[in-house]
């Protein structure tokens, strides 16, 4: 270890206050500790000393034969008579669901799906896939649903619910409920109440009870997922609704066509609003646009540019996907956080999770429009000076139309100094991660990593990004690039879930592997994730479902041996250890027992190779690939030598969550 690394550590008032009263009960809490571990200690010393059994002959992991099986199987042709769960499957295929990621559980619904042709990928945990569903849909602009059984597997689901939900994601959420005539029995106890579980995490909800009703509950679902403003619905299925039989549509109630139950008509910007907007933005002199999810999901991305580059408008992103402005065009503000402060009139284009007054990086005298399809949420958290309700591809439209041409040379070059200035602190910052030789630093896996994706052979927009952990995010935010549309995905933002990240891989894996929504020019390409040790802990086993449906991804965890939460104290004296873990764990050899590749690096100069050995593999063999990047939990620590725990701005690309 370098000794400088922790020789200069900040108190905090808390440090400070009642440092006699601490530290007696840190030593306590030491001893009872140390005596645990020493316990242990003897226990394993014992069990050393027991002769190994003898081992097996090691057989390969392999897929099963069913797979290929059911590839080369027909689709079987669903007609009436159909069940409850085959209406509802159908209308799922009508509406265009592009996936099902789930886990065993709610066998009816699932299989009726699988039997449309509707992709389904099976997983290890409810909640990892629901965050693949999440992610998937976040990746591709496209309906993707997630499925958990009643009790157990339905609250697993809870965070990943709950995450989409803070991201504006339009998820299908679906469940099993056992039966009607189970209530209030012990028979029924797995009903688990779900709808009030939900409430405040969704759009819409629905128990389905009435089974001649299922079509129009379904339509009831797709409804608020394609229109107005995303969040995830929940329907859960009991038994008399998926068993339901019915000879013919008439059997059923309000069974009509799409076109039927649900508008394809967006809102149209009023012209008076149009012309407020653009008498604003006219006059400003420094004027922004914060591009956000409702851009991606109305892809409004090219009317947007047209509007920045006729009026010289500076654009930032914040949402949970980026690359709708991609980040090398000369009007991005992406990487120019110091600038933001000085905007004085900002347009928010589907930013649907509106931050509070101060959350943003704006100064308290700018001038605020938002634009969104819907008005309710207009004017909540930050007031605003014009709201828009409209579809955001048809006002982009409408203003770059409407707009006159502009010129705002001393704004344009405040932008380019403040992200020159950005650059500056990201070299500055990568000089001090270098410098240590026993351990691989945050700042080595952001700039090399980002070098090797898009600053060299492999074109610039190619790969799709997985972009999780808590800790190594806010260092490859700084250098990662988005570059096309839903070419990063932000797992934490405006939330703050632990462990979804090999889940979210998952799910930007399925998307790009079918080339579903805007990764159709990007099929089969593979994919990279950014995560921790601590995260990998919750979905790691997902490496197994990458490797089952041999989707390429190369995974890169940055292996602190630690939980953010520790810290020394300011005289070195560290608290109990509660949050740290073994140090130096294998998660490479983890990947390769699950069936994908595995890559372990100790020093700065083995992660390029390691990485371009990941990268290779990956391709090569249609696996997952763990990169296990060696660092320490001192890194966190800011010090002369370390960064430490970097800070957000939001917008931007450093954007994370509230």
């Amino acid at each position: 270890m370098d000794s400088k690394a922790t020789s200069h550590v900040g108190t905090t008032s808390e440090q400070d206050a009642n440092a006699s009263d601490r530290e007696t009960a840190n030593v306590t809490s030491r001893r009872r500790f140390l005596m645990g571990a020493s316990a242990m200690g003897g226990l394993l010393s014992v069990q050393k000393a027991a002769a190994q059994p003898a081992v097996s002959t090691e057989r390969p992991i392999t897929v099963p034969k069913e797979f290929k099986e059911a590839a080369e199987t027909a689709l079987p042709k669903i007609n009436f008579p159909m069940t409850g769960a085959d209406v509802f499957a159908a209308a799922c295929k009508t509406e265009n669901v592009a996936a099902l990621l789930c886990c065993p559980g709610n066998y009816k619904v699932m299989h009726a799906i699988a039997e449309q042709g509707i992709p389904v990928y099976s997983g290890r945990n409810e909640l990892a896939m629901c965050a693949a569903a999440d992610a998937f849909i976040r990746i591709s602009g496209e309906i993707a649903a997630t499925s958990g059984t009643e009790g157990p597997g339905f609250t697993t689901m809870i965070m990943g619910i709950a995450n989409a939900n803070a991201a504006r994601t339009p998820l299908l959420v679906l469940a099993s409920n056992t039966s009607v005539k189970d209530d209030d029995t012990e028979a029924g106890i797995q009903v688990g109440e779900q709808q009030p579980t939900t409430v405040g995490l969704r759009k819409y909800g629905k128990r389905l009870i009435t089974p001649q009703r299922v079509h129009e509950y379904a339509g009831y679902a797709f409804r608020q997922l394609k229109t107005g403003i995303p969040r995830p619905v929940h329907l859960d299925f009991t038994n008399e609704v998926t068993d339901a039989r019915f000879k013919s549509a008439a059997d059923l109630t309000f069974f009509f066509d799409k076109s039927k139950y649900r508008s394809e008509s967006k809102p149209y910007p009023n012209p008076a609003d149009i012309k407020a907007a653009v008498d604003m933005l006219s006059a400003a002199k420094r004027p922004i646009i914060v591009s956000s999810i409702g851009t991606f999901y109305a892809r409004a991305w090219e009317p947007l540019r047209q509007l920045a580059e006729k009026a010289n408008i500076p654009v930032v992103e914040s949402g949970a996907m980026r690359g709708q402005f991609p980040d090398d065009h000369p009007l991005s503000a992406d990487r120019s956080p110091s600038a933001l402060s000085s905007a004085d009139v900002v347009m928010f284009v589907g930013q649907y999770c509106m931050p509070t007054i101060g959350e943003y990086a704006f100064g308290p005298d700018a001038r605020y429009i938002r634009v969104q399809p819907s008005g309710e949420d207009i004017g909540r958290n930050l007031p605003i000076d014009l709201g828009i309700v409209a579809d955001e591809r048809a006002t982009m439209a409408a203003l770059a139309e409407a707009m006159p041409s502009g010129s705002h040379p001393e704004w344009l070059a405040e932008i380019g100094a403040a992200r020159a200035k950005f650059e500056d602190e990201n070299e500055a910052i990568y000089k001090l991660g270098a410098a240590f030789t026993d351990a691989v630093h945050p700042a080595v896996i952001a700039k090399q990593l980002a070098e090797f994706l898009q600053a060299g052979d492999i074109p610039k927009d190619q790969i799709t990004i997985a972009q999780g952990g808590f800790g190594i995010a806010r260092y490859t935010r700084r250098w990662l690039r988005a570059f096309r549309p839903g070419q990063i995905m932000n797992g934490n933002y405006q939330y703050g879930p632990v462990g979804l990240d090999i889940g979210y891989t998952v799910g930007v894996a399925a998307a790009v592997r079918q080339g579903a929504g805007v990764q159709a020019l990007y099929k089969g390409h593979p994919v990279v994730c950014v995560t921790g040790d601590a995260g990998f802990g919750y979905s790691g086993m997902e490496i197994e479902t990458l490797a089952k449906y041999r989707m390429p991804a190369v995974i890169v965890i940055y292996n602190n041996n630690a939980w953010g939460t520790w810290y020394p104290q300011a005289d070195e004296v560290h608290r109990a250890p509660i949050h740290l873990f073994q140090e130096n764990i294998r998660y490479d050899k983890v990947a390769e027992a699950l069936g994908g590749r595995g890559v372990y690096v100790t020093r700065p100069e083995e992660f390029r190779p390691g990485l371009e050995w990941a990268w290779k593999t990956a391709v090569a063999e249609n696996l997952p690939v763990v990169l296990n990047c060696q660092g320490r939990k001192e890194f966190w620590l800011r010090s002369k030598t370390s960064p430490g725990f970097l800070g957000k701005v939001e917008p931007g690309c450093l954007s994370y969550y509230h």
